[in-house]
C-alpha cells in the first residue's frame, strides 16, 4: 500500500527522500496530526454540515487571500473535482482576486486606538456572483475574508450572518477550524518553501 502523499510537503515542493523531506521527518508527530487535520478538513468529511465543494472553494478563496499560488492550484483541483467545482472554479478565483488585499486590518480600543489598522471588507462582488455562489457559500467566503484579514472585527453580528445564510452551529464551527487550519498550514508551507530557497542560493554560491 502506498503512502499518502503530505499536503505540506506537496505545496513546498518537498520531494520523498530529499534533505527537506528528512527534516520534516524528525517531528513525526507534528508531521502527523498536520496531514491528519487535513484529512479530517477535507477527506473524511461531513458533507451535511459544510459539503466538499464549499471546503475546497473556501480553501481556493483563502489560499489566494494568503497569495499562495501552490495552494490556489492545490486546492482548485480539489474544487475541479467536485461535481460542482466545473461552475464555481471560475466565480471563485474571481471573487478571490477581487477580495484580496494587503493586510490584515482592524479596530483597537481604548488605549489600544493609534495601533487600529483600517481597511476594506469584502462582499459578493456582483449580482451574477451572488446567484452564482448561492447564499451560504458567499456568506462562507465573507466569513473567511473576515477571518484572514479582519480577525479582530469578527463579531456575533458576523456569525449570526452565516446562520442567516443556511449554516448549523456545527457547519459554522466547522467552516472556522477550516479557515484557521488553512492558515497555519499555509504559513508552515511557505517557511518551508523559504528555507528551500535559501538553501539553494546558499548551495550556489558555495559552488562559485
Amino acid at each position: 500500500m502506498s503512502e499518502t502523499v503530505d499536503v505540506i510537503d506537496t505545496l513546498a515542493g518537498i520531494s520523498p527522500g530529499d534533505r527537506w523531506d528528512a527534516l520534516r521527518r524528525r517531528r513525526p508527530e507534528s508531521r502527523s496530526h498536520a496531514q491528519g487535520a487535513y484529512e479530517a478538513l477535507f477527506v473524511s468529511v461531513d458533507a451535511a454540515e459544510m459539503s466538499p465543494a464549499e471546503r475546497f472553494a473556501v480553501a481556493v478563496f483563502v489560499a489566494q487571500l494568503h497569495g499562495d499560488d501552490e495552494a490556489v492550484r492545490f486546492y482548485g483541483g480539489g474544487l475541479d473535482a467536485t461535481p460542482e467545482g466545473a461552475r464555481l472554479a471560475g466565480i471563485v478565483r474571481t471573487e478571490a482576486r477581487q477580495a484580496s488585499h494587503p493586510g490584515p486590518y482592524g479596530a483597537f480600543l481604548h488605549d489600544n486606538a493609534p495601533e487600529s489598522v483600517p481597511g476594506p471588507t469584502y462582499s459578493v462582488g456582483s449580482v451574477e456572483a451572488a446567484y452564482a455562489l448561492g447564499d451560504r457559500l458567499g456568506a462562507a467566503l465573507e466569513h473567511a475574508h473576515m477571518l484572514v484579514l479582519h480577525p479582530r472585527d469578527a463579531s456575533r453580528a458576523h456569525l449570526q450572518q452565516l446562520l442567516d445564510a443556511g449554516w448549523s452551529t456545527t457547519g459554522v464551527v466547522t467552516l472556522s477550524q477550516l479557515v484557521s487550519f488553512l492558515a497555519f498550514q499555509l504559513r508552515v508551507a511557505a517557511g518551508l518553501r523559504a528555507m528551500r530557497a535559501a538553501g539553494s542560493a546558499s548551495t550556489e554560491g558555495d559552488r562559485r
